[in-house]
């Protein structure tokens, strides 16, 4: 009960919140945009929208990470490599050493992925000495390495990170990318945010809120029902 007053007032504090809720008697939400190729389902009335296919990735502590991770949680996707020295790699790191702190309290149901770009550096030692050196929490924030064509594939057919080469060809390989994806509880991507750039970050903490608000009261008028 204290856990469910705890995220109201989490909700309440922040004013993009409230606009949530309309006074019309009715619940209403502001839907965030989904991503990504739709199909008619089997009753040909609703819309099944792209999910993230499964995978198994290892973690900083060694640990196997796979969709299953996620279930039921809001996660913030990146690529990254631990070695980069730019100062663009430098500012998505801090943005996103934000989001871990405005989430932190309810790590539970807001986690970040980031997935190496090389994967053949990137060892489980080298993933742990650079979420050490960032100050990431290992229960909110997960960096994780693998099998090069699966990172790959997940960054293009999953989370539409890049899909071909400037000349229009298939692109194998991992290339920088600066974007963050914002991926929902049943796996639907909802939002794309340059890493980078503070106010899309602002962004996506706003969009991270929706999202919570809007699963917050789905709960609670299942439990009218």
């Amino acid at each position: 009960m204290a856990k469910k007053i705890i995220i109201l007032l989490f909700l309440l504090t922040f004013p993009s919140v409230l606009y949530v809720i309309l006074s019309t008697g009715k619940t209403h939400f502001i839907h965030l945009q989904f991503y990504g190729e739709k199909k008619l389902a089997p009753n040909v009335k609703d819309t099944i929208y792209q999910t993230i296919a499964p995978f198994k990735l290892i973690n900083q502590d060694g640990e196997t990470i796979t969709n299953n991770t996620f279930d039921h949680k809001i996660y913030v996707a990146s690529y990254f490599f631990s070695d980069c020295n730019s100062i663009v790699c430098q500012k998505i790191t801090t943005e996103l050493l934000r989001v871990q702190e405005k989430f932190m309290y309810i790590s539970d149901n807001v986690k970040i992925l980031s997935h190496t770009m090389k994967p053949e550096q990137d060892s489980v030692s080298q993933l742990k000495k650079f979420s050490t050196l960032v100050h990431s929490d290992c229960k909110m924030w997960n960096f994780v390495t693998g099998d090069k064509k699966q990172l790959a594939d997940l960054a293009k057919d999953n989370y539409m990170l890049f899909t071909s080469k400037p000349n229009g060809k298939p692109n194998d390989s991992l290339i920088h990318n600066e974007r963050l994806v914002l991926i929902d509880k049943e796996k639907h991507i909802r939002g794309f945010y340059d890493g980078s750039n503070i106010k899309e970050v602002n962004n996506l903490l706003d969009d991270i809120k929706v999202l919570l608000a809007e699963y917050y009261i789905i709960e609670n008028e299942k439990k009218k029902k």
